[in-house]
């Protein structure tokens, strides 16, 4: 796992637009710059599941893409296909969907998932395909990452300040109890 270095504090502050899981209460709040592509962000997903698990009254977590296709090949489609998703209310299982199957991608998987969730599969397609209505978030959500110096993925931010620390569910779960105790 790469542990991003100069980043900076959060550049764009957490708001509505956010895909957020967890107590609205929480008081701490853990952000990832990922990918469903990268497989350091795929392990890390299962230890981010496990912190929310553990933790479920002391973080919530918003996922912001960093959707690079440079880096990736199907980095924005994946990015595209999990907010086609949050257009019909089914992001996180969408979300969750890509991180489970990295490997299952192309259009026809990606159709397959929408499907296996109940969603309007042709409205899906369409917004997948058919038209860029989603672009604009994922690109923002890029650049609010490189705002923020940001140059891997994952990149975690608690409460707005970088975390460097490990990639695991000892390291994060540390981070946000010693942040929640000085609130």
């Amino acid at each position: 796992m790469t542990v991003t270095q100069n980043l900076q504090n959060l550049a764009e502050p957490v708001t509505g637009a956010d895909h957020l899981r967890g107590v609205a209460t929480a008081p701490v709040m853990l952000v990832e710059y990922g990918e469903f592509e990268c497989p350091h962000c795929g392990r890390v997903y299962h230890v981010v599941r496990e912190l929310l698990e553990e933790a479920r009254d002391e973080v919530r977590f918003v996922f912001r893409h960093f959707a690079r296709d440079e880096v990736h090949p199907f980095s924005e489609r994946a990015a595209q296909a999990a907010e086609a998703a949050g257009a019909q209310g089914c992001f996180w299982e969408m979300h969750d969907f890509l991180f489970q199957r990295q490997h299952q991608l192309e259009y026809d998987d990606l159709f397959t998932h929408a499907a296996d969730l109940g969603l309007d599969v042709e409205r899906f397609k369409a917004d997948l395909i058919g038209n860029s209505v989603h672009l604009p978030k994922i690109r923002s959500d890029l650049r609010s990452g490189l705002a923020s110096g940001v140059k891997s993925t994952p990149t975690f931010f608690i409460d707005g300040i970088p975390y460097t620390g490990p990639h695991d569910l000892e390291g994060l779960l540390q981070a946000i109890r010693t942040k929640a105790s000085i609130l």
